[in-house]
């Protein structure tokens, strides 16, 4: 069968179908787009809800939305409510968002609590490292063979990767270092981990999750659609940036040409290579998260899927920490 006429086979089967697959999955020279219906149809978006975030390494923020200081952030991943924050040691714990007791959601969203994860409803306590700690009457009730310790939050695994942190529901996943493979030693020279947020906003997009990640990872449409970023990063100069492991994305060589804007006067980040000095690296690391990484910011999008038709966007700009300050620089 012809590439055309495998098109139209495509193009008239149901996303079920296997015919509707088949160009996707030929060369990457040859191929074609998803199936039209993966991007609108309830059901496709309710199974990789399932299949896709619920056994990824799902982006849920910036490293710096979390401190010490009580800071619970709430995150939905594949329809589960899940909580973050810091143990008593400092180091990053999930937790699914329901009490072990009636299921009662604990947190509704990010704040700042004090030692203890309160649930609202007969206000049992756990501390900052799920441990269930209080119970009121409880105790009085003559509730045979209860032990607390039986009763602590069910953990949600955290880390963080860089300037980024990720949340995945699936025990069995490798590491969010193995999953990205080789990314990590390639980004070494930016030190991103030390990077601190600068400045944030939030979209609601209409449009799918999957069309927004296509349209960052192409850049025909740059002359058109963003002609001063073009000036900047041209099309002549992208080519591939891709080793092994969940990623994929460009990078222009060189970005010194005399229309770089206003962010030209930031300083940029402390020892860099020649190579990261002259670049502007666009990785898309799957399935959520977008960083537009050059020598002195970072332009971070994570995407929040809230249905088959729209997706909210939080977008991010970090700096460079200055080594004078220990706080991340500011334009002048």
């Amino acid at each position: 069968m012809s590439a055309s006429n495998q098109f139209h086979t495509a193009a008239a089967s149901p996303w079920t179908s296997e015919d509707a697959w088949i160009g996707s999955r030929r060369p990457i020279l040859e191929a074609h787009a998803l199936p039209a219906a993966v991007y609108a149809n309830q059901d496709f978006y309710d199974l990789e809800s399932e299949r896709v975030f619920g056994t990824s390494w799902v982006c849920i923020g910036v490293a710096d939305e979390m401190r010490p200081e009580g800071q619970v952030m709430v995150r939905d991943i594949a329809g589960l409510s899940i909580i973050v924050t810091m143990d008593t040691q400092g180091g990053l714990r999930g937790f699914a968002n329901s009490c072990r007791h009636r299921g009662t959601r604990l947190i509704e969203s990010d704040c700042t609590i004090g030692r203890t994860i309160r649930c609202p409803y007969h206000r049992w306590g756990y501390d900052r490292d799920g441990n269930l700690i209080s119970t009121p009457q409880f105790a009085d009730a003559g509730v045979d063979d209860f032990d607390p310790a039986d009763f602590g939050l069910h953990p949600v695994r955290v880390e963080q990767w860089e300037c980024l942190l990720f949340a995945t529901l699936d025990h069995d996943a490798p590491s969010v270092d193995e999953w990205f493979g080789d990314l990590g030693r390639r980004l070494s020279g930016y030190r991103l981990e030390s990077w601190r947020t600068h400045d944030s906003t939030m979209l609601d997009i209409r449009a799918n999750w999957k069309l927004i990640t296509e349209n960052f990872q192409e850049y025909y449409h740059l002359p058109w659609i963003h002609p001063e970023l073009a000036k900047v990063s041209r099309v002549v100069d992208h080519y591939r940036y891709q080793g092994y492991g969940m990623y994929c994305g460009q990078t222009t060589t060189p970005i010194t040409n005399d229309e770089r804007g206003d962010w030209a006067a930031m300083p940029p980040a402390e020892g860099l290579d020649h190579s990261d000095m002259a670049s502007g690296r666009f990785i898309a690391l799957f399935p959520n998260v977008m960083l537009s990484v050059l020598p002195n910011h970072v332009f971070v999008i994570r995407l929040e899927p809230l249905g088959p038709g729209i997706t909210r966007e939080h977008c991010t700009w970090l700096l460079p920490r200055d080594p004078r300050t220990s706080l991340a620089r500011t334009s002048p």
